[in-house]
């Protein structure tokens, strides 16, 4: 039976997180990259591409949802 590689000393808590932080580091540059932010064209707010903005509610120059009918509904209390 082959014999499994064993440490020959402990890895501190500081050295390991130091590695881990590393690797999170790594990652969320590689994501920043892959999420491509823009302007949007109305309100110039920064938005997703391809996706309706948040801000005005606009995708391509048309309004897709209204953001005052939104905010109404959850301010006004019907009784």
């Amino acid at each position: 039976m082959a014999k499994h590689p064993v440490p020959k000393k402990k890895v501190s808590k500081a050295r390991s997180s130091r590695r881990h932080s590393k690797f999170q580091n790594k990652t969320r540059k590689l994501l920043s990259d892959l999420v491509h932010l823009t302007k949007c064209p109305d309100c110039g707010a920064k938005k997703m591409m391809h996706h309706v903005c948040k801000e005005c509610g606009k995708y391509k120059g048309r309004q897709v949802f209204d953001i005052e009918k939104k905010i109404e509904k959850i301010t006004k209390i019907k009784a």
